[in-house]
């Protein structure tokens, strides 16, 4: 028996801590205690009855008895670092969102910070401590928690830069952004300490931005969280003059939490200061708008990517459809390197355009953030609904072809992914004194375009001079005709009635031989794909099919877009089975003594 109590107290210790206090407390020596009877001779004290926990340890009655501080459904619930804010920032319209702008010196870490708020790996991020990896402004919808807001990332600051410089042209992009930020993040190495540059920052953002709330971050504060250094760092950023800083690390999500709950009170306050009408959290036109346009695929939203080789006016293409300076555009070649993103409306239609950096031919060689822009372009390329391939006139002029290597794999590559595809020559302003070599563009182009990629007909060509603005409305009407097309479906019905006229005027070489197709129809949009349901094994041959196509484009106006038909074989097994039961014997009733009467048709 001693043996068994010994065993029930080592499991009340291990299960419930406090209930093996409970049992082995140590007596008051003030007061008198009762010794405990002996084992032998005299029945054993009542041990407590025993009982399951929720946690299932063990526990007493006396403990069930006793109210539980957690509720008991509750006791495996995981504790939230984060308090739930007061305002729901999902049913907000991303245009009045909070805006925050991320800035510091180069290589604090700000494109990593960005990345780790709108949870995808969009901007470039790569150690070059004597380079700018960013050069212009990316714009998200960050998420932290159940907050929303758009940030912003910038290139790094450098006040001491040469005006007209690459550096100069960032800086004042970015103060000229400032204008449409309420909040801004002051990010810091804190692995290098306050450096003068930070100084000189924290400076200009008092200039520039003094009606701006702004907060010091020191980032890369994963290093330093084991030594106990962030409060020195801490003592050292109070230099800047913008309050306490906040220790994160973009890279680990270090700081998450004690970021949220500043930011929190602000995103707040500044939500409730906004009028009721312009919030619209529950705007029933908008929703009447998304169920009207789940039906007709033409009216989404536009993917647009600007692609083509280095310096041929990508950017500035880009800046004259945003009507704004969007991004930055100078003579150097290759000044482009994250892929930008940009929103805007035209005829009612949401058009987000990508402008992408210089396609150029994989060497292998590629280093740093060259290589990584290669890269970003392509997968730019496979995102995008319409592909808008940009050519140089003037170079055109020079050379004997219109398109080079890469832009004729561009073109092929998205052909062959089913992208729509619309080209256009840019810099025909400096073709206007020599009306023979203007002339020569106009009719070299669309030749050699159908040249390259017969298999579509009918390729788009606009002409266009971005640095003027002109050609803006052809190019987005263009743009927008190749994505109706690319969207259109077409019934049944109507495919068949056409097919029947198609297959009529087809010349055949063996009418014993020809295909016979059972029916034709559209499987999916975007592009257009088609299946011809094949009667028995004979296929259609690689020259019917380009018949096939190329009647599509000119009865249905479809061309300039990519066209898929897939065949499918349906088997006669159904048919031959029916002829089979015909043939044999039938059991009819007739009117006679005998019950049945076996008949064959044969002697009939």
């Amino acid at each position: 028996m001693a043996a068994a109590v010994a065993v029930l107290r080592a499991a009340l210790r291990r299960g419930r801590p406090a209930a093996a206090v409970l049992l082995h407390h140590r007596p008051n020596p003030s007061v008198r205690s009762i010794p405990p009877p002996p084992l032998l001779g005299r029945a054993l004290p009542p041990l407590p009855r025993l009982g399951f926990s929720a946690g299932f340890g063990y526990s007493t009655a006396t403990e069930e008895s006793v109210p539980s501080a957690r509720p008991k459904g509750k006791a495996k619930a995981r504790k939230n670092p984060m308090k739930q804010s007061r305002f729901d920032f999902t049913k907000v319209d991303a245009a009045l969102l909070p805006t925050v702008i991320l800035v510091g010196r180069p290589n604090v870490g700000k494109s990593a910070l960005f990345n780790r708020f709108i949870r995808r790996r969009e901007a470039l991020v790569y150690n070059t401590p004597g380079d700018h990896v960013t050069r212009d402004i990316r714009e998200g919808v960050a998420k932290l928690g159940d907050l929303r807001f758009r940030v912003l990332d910038s290139a790094g600051l450098e006040t001491a830069a040469t005006s007209g410089s690459i550096l100069a042209r960032t800086a004042d992009m970015t103060g000229n952004v400032l204008a449409r930020s309420q909040f801004a993040i002051f990010l810091i190495d804190v692995r290098d300490g306050l450096q003068p540059l930070d100084l000189e920052v924290g400076q200009w953002l008092r200039k520039h931005a003094s009606g701006i709330h702004t907060l010091v971050a020191m980032n890369k504060s994963e290093s330093l969280d084991e030594h106990g250094l962030l409060t020195a760092a801490a003592g050292e950023a109070h230099k800047l003059g913008f309050g306490d800083p906040v220790a994160i690390s973009a890279e680990t999500g270090l700081g998450m939490a004690e970021l949220y709950e500043i930011l929190r009170p602000l995103f707040e306050e500044y939500m409730f200061q906004l009028p009721n009408n312009d919030l619209n959290q529950d705007d029933p036109i908008s929703e009447v708008e998304t169920e009207a346009h789940e039906g007709d695929e033409s009216k989404l939203p536009l993917q647009l990517a600007i692609v083509g080789r280095p310096n041929v006016g990508k950017s500035t293409l880009l800046n004259t459809l945003l009507q704004e300076q969007r991004v930055l555009v100078g003579p150097e070649a290759g000044l482009t390197r994250d892929s930008i993103r940009a929103q805007f409306q035209f005829d009612n239609r949401t058009v987000y355009l990508v402008d992408t950096a210089g396609w150029m031919e994989r060497s292998g060689k590629e280093k740093g953030p060259a290589s990584l822009s290669v890269v970003q372009s392509r997968k730019n390329l496979m995102r995008a609904h319409i592909v808008a391939l940009v050519l140089d006139a003037e170079k055109i002029a020079k050379s004997k072809s219109s398109m080079n290597h890469p832009e004729v794999v561009i073109a092929r590559q998205a052909i062959e992914e089913g992208r729509g595809l619309v080209v256009i020559v840019n810099k025909m302003d400096l073709l206007r004194g020599n009306q023979t070599l203007f002339n020569k563009v106009m009719d070299a182009v669309p030749s050699e375009i159908q040249t390259v990629i017969p298999q579509v007909t009918g390729i788009p060509v606009v002409f266009v001079s971005a640095l003027e603005g002109r050609g803006r409305v052809a190019v987005m009407r263009q743009v927008i005709d190749t994505y109706e097309k690319w969207c259109l479906r077409l019934s049944t019905s109507r495919l068949n009635r056409w097919l029947r006229k198609v297959m009529s005027r087809h010349s055949w070489k063996d009418s014993a031989t020809q295909p016979k197709v059972k029916y034709f129809t559209q499987v999916k949009a975007r592009p257009p794909t088609f299946v011809a349901f094949m009667s028995g094994k004979t296929q259609l041959s690689d020259t019917d099919i380009r018949f096939l196509t190329k009647s599509l484009k000119e009865d249905f106006d479809i061309g300039g877009i990519p066209i898929r038909i897939v065949q499918r074989s349906v088997p006669r097994k159904a048919s031959a089975k029916t002829n089979t039961r015909n043939t044999g014997p039938r059991i009819v009733r007739m009117k006679t003594d005998k019950r049945t009467t076996v008949s064959d048709p044969a002697l009939s």
